[in-house]
């Protein structure tokens, strides 16, 4: 069955989720690093390129609330599914285990250098309350990690500040700070500090003026003055080049702007959302394989995929579909999101790895990105595969499984 997309203006091909998304292997690899977390805790963050074993990394890094807020979404998946022999959700407790892991990062602060990514270690806070509204200890770390952030806020510029520099006059953001906003939001909403959502209003307002090209595409990060407040330079960091379109960055910007619109009801964000959604699926290649950067040249190496990109653009298209008001409007968004989990999961499902993912590409200008074995298919992004953004993929994968079967679009089994 085809669907011609009304917003998108492009056909898509239908299709039931991957039964990897609920595969059993998920719960037990899950289980597996839970019970291979080092001591002192430190976390995984992507696999080595041959065996697919973990990295781990410590706490003050981006990717650590990652694994820890694992353990919360197989914990609802538990509720959404049960737990049977079946689906294997029924080996352990999951919301013990998320909270067991989370307490690495409890007493991070400003002074671990972790800067603007504050906002992906709150997630397993975030999920806690969701669980336990009052839980004391998630209360407080997401109060410290919103303050770090709203510290991190310049006014004249109109953001929050994503690296620190040797020079206090250059400022730049990143298209991820649209990610770490949220806990803005929700700090906001426990202690009334009106402050910290006009922070997250402003940042997500200067970078829909000056991160979105006119055709839907972002730059990675710009650059502004302090003294003026005036954008000094666009640029890229991990994408091909400073007038390409990093895919993961696309990714960040859907699912951003689709979640301000969730805080605010801003009908503007949710604009921009599906002007970047729309640009990121009229620019999927042939086979549908979400690379590393939209604009990188096939040749003379392979463009490599890559998996996090995927799997958090796809989460972000589901969110995109509950934002819509009418069915109609949000078919082609989930439709799409279906598609691309599925032709990730064909490419890079791994059962032999402790990873559920291969194809990631964690920084593919230091090198850090996919290596050197060949898949049986003429087409350039099959034929790598290796080091993965991995627990950023694996969870944003375990994420839209759960957001298929709560909006009825899958089943558990």
């Amino acid at each position: 069955m085809m669907l011609t997309g009304p917003v998108l203006g492009t056909v898509l091909q239908l299709a039931s989720a991957s039964t990897q998304l609920f595969s059993p292997l998920i719960p037990q690899k899950v289980l597996a690093t839970f019970n291979a977390l080092p001591t002192p805790v430190k976390y995984p963050q992507y696999t080595d390129t041959t065996t697919g074993k973990w990295q781990y990394f410590t706490p003050w890094t981006w990717t650590s609330g990652f694994f820890p807020v694992t353990g919360y979404a197989l914990n609802t998946r538990k509720s959404l599914c049960g737990g049977t022999l079946a689906n294997g959700l029924g080996v352990a407790d999951w919301l013990a285990l998320g909270r067991s892991a989370s307490t690495g990062l409890i007493g991070l602060d400003a002074s671990h250098g972790i800067g603007h990514d504050v906002g992906f270690l709150s997630f397993p806070f975030v999920e806690e309350l969701a669980v336990n509204p009052t839980n004391a200890t998630a209360i407080a770390a997401i109060n410290r990690f919103a303050t770090a952030l709203a510290n991190r806020f310049n006014a004249k510029v109109g953001c929050t500040r994503s690296w620190d520099t040797v020079d206090p006059t250059d400022f730049p953001v990143i298209i991820d700070n649209m990610m770490n906003i949220e806990v803005l939001f929700h700090s906001a909403a426990l202690t009334g500090n009106v402050t910290l959502k006009n922070i997250a209003i402003s940042h997500a307002d200067t970078t829909m003026l000056n991160h979105i090209r006119p055709d839907g595409s972002t730059w990675h990060v710009v650059e502004y003055n302090t003294t003026t407040g005036n954008v000094i330079k666009k640029r890229t960091q991990q994408g091909y080049s400073d007038t390409s379109t990093w895919a993961r960055g696309q990714a960040w910007a859907i699912y951003g702007f689709a979640n301000m619109y969730r805080f605010t009801g801003d009908g503007n964000y949710l604009a921009t959302s599906r002007r970047l959604a729309t640009y990121f699926l009229r620019n999927l290649p042939a086979d549908g394989i979400v690379p590393w950067d939209f604009n990188a040249p096939l040749a003379p190496a392979p463009r490599p995929a890559d998996s996090s990109a995927a799997t958090v653009a796809a989460t972000a298209l589901l969110l995109l579909a509950r934002s819509e008001s009418t069915p109609a409007a949000a078919k082609p968004w989930s439709d799409a999101a279906i598609q691309i989990l599925n032709n990730i999961t064909a490419l890079a499902w791994r059962p032999s790895w402790q990873s559920l993912l291969a194809n990631g590409t964690v920084n593919m200008p230091a090198n850090n990105s996919l290596t050197g074995i060949v898949y049986g298919t003429n087409s350039p992004f099959l034929r790598v595969t290796g080091r993965l953004d991995a627990y950023l993929g694996d969870y944003y994968y375990i994420k839209a499984g759960n957001d298929l079967i709560s909006m009825s679009l899958a089943r558990c089994t």
